[in-house]
């Protein structure tokens, strides 16, 4: 895939997630072979008050593979002026996406996230907006909902396109669905068929076998992977595998299940320091629990971690119990 002047790896795209997709989550996912992957979004408001905390978010001092930053908001102007802020500010990144499919109420109350798919001339204006102060070079993509509580995806899709967006990424279900399943296929694949730009598909993608199902169901040009690769990053390299018809790669061991776990702690705690790192690895860790035996008495561990010594016990937890 080629993206104006960015050419794609073959792969599946790691999905932005609020609280969720720091830069070590990030870092695995790439070295595991997402196509791309994206940050936590933050507020172009914000930004444009100059908030260290939004910029934080975005910050990534050693990006590894292709590196997409995430923007919310409702304002036009608002958005143009954060992409300018962010590149004075030397933050460095190859494609900005714009969030148009958040559904938690305190996005969605100020008139952003999902809540935008009620007005699609806004939308196109958001990514016009965001189109002219980019430049010419840089993607842009905008990452969506099939609606809020009706079908209006292919007609946001439509003012996205036109106004100069990339490649849009369409999660399955409306805002009013919020994410119970099944996500509508046939919608996603009516957006893909309403215009020419690439589209990903994304939800509930939890094995290679899942995302090849979901393109041959709506016909897309890929796939978009959250909450599916946490504690499971070696789903990208499945997926991989998949999409170019190779042999896919055996199922991880415990031992290198455990060592990416502690992996991915051990850099959080480098980049935030232990005591903003920890409550944020608890998440994290839970989900490297899955399918373990004695899954239950480990995610109690997981909930009280509160230093990184508290990971090789909870690992000498996990081996006694299996």
């Amino acid at each position: 895939m080629q993206l104006r002047n960015l050419s794609i790896p073959t792969g599946a795209v790691f999905a932005p997630m609020a609280g969720l997709t720091d830069a070590a989550c990030r870092h695995l996912m790439a070295d595991h072979g997402a196509a791309w992957t994206v940050s936590e979004m933050a507020s172009a408001k914000a930004l444009n008050f100059h908030d260290e905390k939004s910029l934080a978010l975005l910050r990534d001092k050693h990006p590894h593979g292709l590196y997409a930053i995430q923007l919310f908001g409702a304002e036009p102007e608002s958005m143009a002026k954060a992409i300018l802020f962010v590149r004075e500010q030397g933050i460095q990144f190859d494609i900005l996406d714009i969030n148009m499919g958040c559904p938690a109420p305190k996005i969605t109350g100020s008139g952003a996230g999902s809540r935008l798919l009620l007005d699609p001339p806004l939308c196109g204006q958001m990514v016009a907006a965001a189109r002219k102060a980019l430049g010419d070079d840089t993607p842009l993509t905008v990452k969506m909902r099939i609606g809020w509580d009706h079908m209006t995806g292919v007609e946001v899709a439509k003012q996205l396109e036109g106004n100069g967006a990339d490649l849009i990424a369409v999660h399955g279900r409306t805002r009013e669905q919020m994410y119970i399943p099944p996500i509508d296929t046939a919608a996603i694949a009516a957006i893909k068929q309403a215009v020419s730009v690439p589209v990903l598909a994304n939800g509930d993608v939890t094995t290679a076998d899942e995302a090849l199902t979901l393109l041959e169901a709506t016909g897309c040009d890929g796939v978009m992977i959250g909450r599916g690769a946490l504690g499971d990053p070696w789903l990208f390299a499945q997926v991989r595998a998949a999409l170019l018809g190779e042999e896919r790669p055996p199922e991880p061991t415990l031992n290198q299940r455990m060592t990416a776990l502690r992996d991915q702690i051990y850099e959080m705690c480098e980049e935030k320091g232990e005591w903003a790192a920890m409550p944020q690895a608890r998440s994290q860790a839970m989900h490297y629990m899955k399918g373990l035996h004695g899954a239950a008495a480990l995610r109690r561990y997981c909930s009280m971690l509160e230093h990184f010594s508290d990971v090789d016990t909870l690992i000498e937890a996990v081996y006694r119990l299996q």
